[in-house]
Formats: structure tokens, sequence, C-alpha cells
């Protein structure tokens, strides 16, 4: 991935992890619609570039993201010169962490209110500082959740817990957050990013970068889905694709010589050819994207 300077993030590429540093302190790098385009150039980057294996999410300074940019005063909401054309800014960031062939990994160094929280939905896995304060607090702005939370909130921590937060708007701590799931763990500052950091490493480290980047998607999209029997499909379907190729050989190779693999597939060039849905002008239903062969589920 190329060096590039951004307006309002910060990247660096070491050990093949992206560390994507939400940068405008001086405001608790609150959101704003610069900041949505940055972040959205850096995943496409961070797709396109085999290298990179893990993308962690953190924030410059005490704040992660305090929620969406506000400084324009009671104007800050009214999209209606776009109308039915509008699409919520962190909706657009929330979707394209959604699609993403790398796992992402959220630090949260500090407070994440509004779209700061709802982003790191779609993020994978997700730590926290002691230091970190939540709040879904759009009622509490008169406005609605967004950045698609009202799908990804509920899958994370059930419908009665969602629902309070977001009916209350309140600011909650990170202990509470770990209780309901919505965190994975809870660090002290100094160590929230070496935490991050050692995750990133085990996937970079001992997995097949095809393996990570498929079974992300297949669990995600799965999340929607009514009956176990389109998991048996389209995991029966991969497996036909991939189940002979280089990975699969030196995952068994690598584990009978007790070696740490070296897997050589590549994202960008080896992924099963019937499967280019994580982009999202390709969010299609499964049946419409290839016929399901002969005898199949």
């Amino acid at each position: 991935m190329q060096e590039q300077e951004y307006d309002t993030v910060r990247t660096e590429v070491a050990d093949r992890i992206l560390t994507v540093t939400l940068d405008r302190p001086e405001k608790l790098n609150a959101f704003n619609p610069q900041m949505m385009a940055d972040v959205l150039d850096v995943l496409d980057a961070a797709d396109a570039d085999d290298e990179i294996r893990v993308i962690v999410v953190t924030g410059a300074g005490r704040g992660f993201c305090a929620g969406a940019d506000v400084s324009s005063g009671g104007s800050s909401f009214d999209h209606r010169t776009a109308g039915a054309w509008h699409r919520d800014t962190g909706g657009r960031v929330a979707l394209r962490i959604f699609s993403s062939t790398k796992p992402v990994i959220a630090a949260i160094n500090g407070p994440a209110a509004g779209v700061g929280a709802s982003m790191t939905l779609p993020m994978d896995i997700r730590l926290a500082s002691t230091s970190a304060k939540f709040g879904f607090v759009f009622a509490r702005r008169g406005i609605v959740p967004e950045s698609a939370a009202s799908w990804f909130l509920p899958r994370a921590v059930g419908m009665q817990r969602a629902m309070e937060w977001v009916a209350t708007g309140r600011v909650f701590g990170p202990d509470e957050a770990l209780a309901a799931g919505l965190v994975r763990s809870v660090h002290p500052p100094e160590e929230l990013l070496p935490a991050a950091y050692a995750l990133a490493r085990e996937i970079a480290d001992n997995t097949s970068a095809i393996s990570v980047a498929l079974s992300r998607q297949m669990m995600w999209r799965m999340l929607g889905e009514p009956h176990p029997m389109a998991a048996h499909r389209l995991d029966s379907r991969i497996m036909s694709q991939i189940g002979g190729g280089p990975d699969p050989v030196e995952g068994v190779q690598s584990f009978l010589a007790k070696r740490p693999p070296a897997f050589p597939g590549r994202v960008s060039k080896d992924m099963p050819p019937l499967y280019p849905w994580w982009r999202e002008e390709e969010f299609r239903p499964l049946e419409e994207r290839a016929p399901a062969s002969e005898g199949e589920g």
C-alpha cells in the first residue's frame, strides 16, 4: 500500500498490519464527509494490497470518535435537499467495512458516540480501553440510528440491550460494553494497541488470506439467512472450488511437518471467480449469482 497523506486519518503498515488512526484529535476525531472519503479510500487501497492481512482502527489523542461533527449547528443533519438520493455517510463507511476482504479490529481508545460507536459494529473484533465510553445517542439528537446500526447492533448484543441503549441514548462504560458482548476485552490504555496487534499478528502469521476473506464474508452474510441450508450450499460450493488448491495443500503439509505455514494464495487474484460478492454493487441473493450444481442441497 503506497504512502499517502490524508486530511482526517493517518495510516501505517508494519508486520502486514495496517493501522488506521482517525486523526482530528482537536475535535475528538469527530466524523465529517472528508473522513468518510478518506476511510473509503484507505479501505479500497487495503483490499488491493495482498501484503496487508489485518486492519486495526483506532483514534488519535484521547478519543476514538465523538460522533458526527455538528459544528454547523442545528442544520448538521439536514439532508432534505438530497431527498431520496441521500445516502448516510456513516452507512457508506459501515457497508464498506462490511465488504472488506481483510479482517478489521477496532482498538477503541476513548469516547465513541453516535457514528463513532456505530462505525465499529461491522468491524470483526472490538477491543476497548478502560478510558473508552460508548453512546448510541441518536434519539438525544432527534435522529435515528445510522451506519446501518439497526441491522448490526441487535445482532451484536441482542434486541433488548440494543433497544435500551438506543431508546435511552445514554453513555456507558467499557465494563457494560464487555458484559453485553459489544467488545471482546478491556485493557489499560497503554496495553490496548499491543493487545490488538498481538491478535492481528496471530491472524497474519498463521492463516490463509483467502480462507479468512471468504470465512469473514460467509459468517457476516449468514446472519441474514433463515435456514442453515443456505450455509451448507455456500460452504459446499466454495469448498469444491478451493479444496484442491495450493493453500489447503500448504495447510496440511505445514501441519504434518510441524512448521509455520507459508500460504501462497493471494486474495487479489486467487479468490474463487464465482464469488466477487464482497463488492457493494454485487450484493445480490445467492441464487442470482450462480446456479446450484445438479444434486446439490
